[in-house]
């Protein structure tokens, strides 16, 4: 092969950058997300409620984390739950084709840490309306973190 051959061939070996839409396409493809121009593989909530009510209530837990599915457009797979004595704490995940959303209970100080992580087309930004309106906490900081960053 000719010199010129090669050049011509190495020119078209190398591709355009992706447009954020074809990124933001193949990102749906493998369930990756693109959010704010990072590719991950999704978003991760971490929400803390303090004050909070209905912290003992593992109906009301189950419930409000159905709602949360819901509103995020995710997919439940599986639920569990666990009730402690004697200050009646729960803890428990539930289980997405997206990931997870799992909470602990500290009834007797009114504190509730929840992680959300979903990735595809799941929006787990949904739930914080939901957790505010079910646990009315005086005060809820939300951090996010942007899991496999790059990948």
């Amino acid at each position: 092969m000719s010199q010129t051959a090669l050049l011509r061939k190495k020119k078209l070996a190398i591709a355009a950058p992706e447009t954020a839409q074809q990124q933001a396409d193949r990102a749906q493809m493998d369930h990756f997300i693109v959010k704010n121009g990072v590719r991950c593989a999704g978003a991760h909530l971490i929400i803390d409620l303090y004050d909070a009510e209905r912290l003992d209530d593992i109906d009301h837990i189950e419930a409000t984390l159905r709602r949360c599915v819901d509103e995020a457009g995710a997919t439940l797979l599986h639920i569990h739950l666990h009730h402690f004595e004697p200050n009646g704490g729960v803890s428990g995940v539930a289980v997405l084709a997206e990931s997870h959303i799992s909470i602990h209970s500290w009834p007797e100080v009114g504190y509730a840490a929840l992680d959300v992580f979903m990735c595809g087309k799941a929006s787990p930004d949904a739930c914080v309306p939901v957790l505010r309106e079910a646990f009315r906490p005086k005060q809820i900081a939300v951090s996010e973190l942007l899991r496999g960053r790059g990948t």
